[in-house]
């Protein structure tokens, strides 16, 4: 047996670490792109849109944290369903995790491109995005978008950085979220003293026509905002003392991020207005900066620079949270015997899932080329699935190992894990009718992935039947010493 199939991962992740993975994923480019959208379907109540998401991310928290203190494992809730549930059923649940954090790492990547883009240009180093042309690559000779190129290399950069330590990877992490907060609170700061700051713009809360009622697809066009505190659970192995400082991970990383989303759309919608903020789009946070802050700062410039830079590190920390994610699930199913077993080894020199890192960024980069939007509602489709499981998971683990040792325990059980279900539902239902109307790729694409996974299941399974068969060399000897 090779060194690399006998290590097992090692604990170089400290609490702070665990909770700035969470929140490097929460807090990425949603909190750019998203408020715009939020504000355009549900006016001022673009601020309930994001309450009632953390509301409900918090309900399925409670159950993340309670089976990460009884299961200290990593692969999430794959982990969790794998312990609980049958073969078959753990393979679907990991499939879909895998390929969630996978496809939700292409859109990082492609949202980290024009931020940078747009960087560069501010310091005068390109013209504006929309003017950058196609760069020729030297050695297959064809002509590619600046763009493209750009988050093909984040993602070759951050899988590089992950493949040789987990530590290093941790760190930048940490680094990179720190950084973005802290813009954030800066634009927080000059908002809600800028003399343009004004209640009146949240009245009246609701949208003419439409009502309360807007709240809800809203909701469910926004959830993946809040999709991120799970990857804390993925590396479950990798952070010291994991029964404690994964679920306080999870609860610091959720209230924090809620804090942040909260205070910035408040002062979106108090210094743009909703209908500013959403004729703003994706740039909406950079504009509401732009208006209210000061220019001529040394080396930033202005509040809109600011803001970009602040996008530029919050796509690069959710993309490498999710590169260490989709790692985790992959070396988790390749470990239990679900994927190949390469992917299942820590490699012997750098201590890391070298291959599960190397499988996930091949089809992280390969999605690239999917649609952004189809990429972003599969994300949010497989996560909100993967997010009932789990509330299921916890109910059949506290009914099938009542004794089981459990560290953290949710209050009021089993109402959280059974309200986590129903919203969850809901808001699959809501997102489901949606891309009826909108967006048949995404759900054409994920029933495929889903098709694939049940082939490369019962594919390996007949491979791994079919070896166990076969004779071994010491069985023919011993056949023949027998007959002998």
């Amino acid at each position: 047996m090779s060194k690399s199939q006998t290590r097992s991962p090692e604990a170089e992740l400290g609490l702070l670490d665990a909770t700035m993975i969470g929140m490097g994923a929460m807090i990425g480019a949603g909190i750019f792109v998203l408020t715009g959208l939020a504000a355009e379907i549900a006016g001022p109540a673009a601020i309930l849109v994001f309450a009632l998401n953390g509301v409900v991310t918090a309900f399925t928290g409670l159950s993340y944290a309670e089976l990460a203190a009884s299961i200290p494992k990593s692969g999430g809730g794959y982990a969790f369903v794998r312990e609980i549930f049958d073969d078959f059923a753990s393979f679907i649940m990991g499939w879909m995790l895998w390929f969630a954090y996978m496809i939700a790492g292409a859109l990082y990547a492609l949202g980290f491109a024009p931020n940078f883009l747009e960087l560069l240009h501010v310091y005068g180093v390109v013209p504006p995005p929309e003017q950058v042309g196609a760069v020729v690559v030297p050695v297959i000779d064809v002509a590619l978008p600046l763009a493209f190129l750009l988050a093909f290399v984040a993602v070759l950069g951050l899988v590089a950085l992950n493949a040789v330590s987990t530590a290093a990877s941790g760190s930048v992490e940490t680094i990179f979220t720190i950084i973005k907060v802290s813009i954030l609170v800066v634009f927080v700061a000059f908002g809600l003293t800028s003399p343009m700051f004004s209640g009146a713009e949240f009245q009246p809360l609701f949208p003419q026509g439409s009502g309360a009622a807007a709240v809800l697809p809203a909701m469910g066009l926004t959830f993946i905002a809040f999709e991120g505190y799970d990857l804390i659970t993925t590396v479950t192995e990798e952070v010291q003392n994991p029964r404690e400082n994964i679920p306080k991970a999870i609860f610091i990383s959720l209230a924090v991020t809620v804090v942040v989303y909260l205070a910035v759309v408040t002062v979106a919608i108090g210094t743009l207005g909703a209908k500013g903020l959403a004729d703003a789009g994706e740039a909406g946070i950079a504009t509401a900066a732009t208006s209210f802050m000061p220019t001529g700062l040394p080396i930033i410039q202005n509040g809109g620079a600011l803001i970009v830079f602040g996008a530029v590190f919050s796509t690069l920390t959710a993309l490498n949270a999710v590169v260490i994610a989709s790692s985790r699930v992959a070396f988790s199913m390749g470990r239990e015997g679900q994927l190949l077993p390469s992917i299942g080894q820590i490699h012997h020199r750098y201590g890391t899932p070298f291959v599960a890192i190397l499988a996930s960024a091949v089809v992280m980069l390969g999605s690239v080329a999917l649609p952004t939007q189809s990429a972003g509602n599969m994300s949010s489709l497989f996560f909100l699935l993967s997010f009932i499981i789990v509330n299921v998971a916890v109910i059949r683990l506290r009914r099938e190992r009542p004794n089981m040792n459990r560290p953290y325990e949710m209050p009021f059980y089993p109402a959280p894990p059974i309200i986590g279900i129903a919203l969850n539902l809901l808001l699959t239902g809501v997102l489901i009718e949606f891309l009826l109307r909108t967006d048949p790729l995404a759900l054409t694409l994920s029933a495929a992935w889903i098709l694939l996974g049940a082939i490369a299941y019962f594919a390996l399974n007949r491979a791994k039947k079919r070896s166990e068969s076969e004779p071994t060399t010491d069985d023919t000897e011993i056949t023949q010493g027998v007959e002998e």
